[in-house]
């Protein structure tokens, strides 16, 4: 689902060749929901209104190249949306986009719902 954006893509390159040193992002890694198309240089229309705010998610340590949440990710109060895409933030004071992807199907909320992510609903892989 989700590729790395181009700014980290270069800067894992740069580190994978010895060009420079990396900085991993920190703090929680976030979601944000978008609802237009996100891409590598880019981020989709975030969601806004009712209670929306991005939520933390967890990752386990790679295997064969992939990963995927380990912890469910919950967005309560939702507005009325409709979500194709996601974005991953680190939650530094300015948050840094690492990923970005489109959902293997949309999700239309209405306002007030739920919209949640099931463990592993969310994989991450290089090629």
């Amino acid at each position: 689902m989700p590729a790395l954006v181009t700014t980290e893509a270069n800067r894992l390159l740069d580190a994978s060749l010895g060009v420079a040193t990396y900085t991993a992002p920190t703090g929680s890694m976030k979601v944000a929901l978008a609802t237009s198309a996100s891409s590598a240089s880019a981020a989709g229309t975030e969601v806004s209104g009712g209670s929306y705010a991005r939520q933390n998610v967890t990752f386990g340590s790679a295997s064969a190249g992939s990963t995927s949440n380990t912890g469910a990710v919950t967005f309560t109060s939702m507005p009325a949306a409709t979500v194709t895409h996601v974005d991953i933030y680190d939650s530094n004071g300015t948050p840094r986009r690492a990923w970005y992807g489109a959902l293997t199907a949309s999700k239309t909320t209405a306002s007030g719902d739920t919209l949640s992510f099931a463990i592993g609903a969310l994989t991450i892989s290089l090629s």
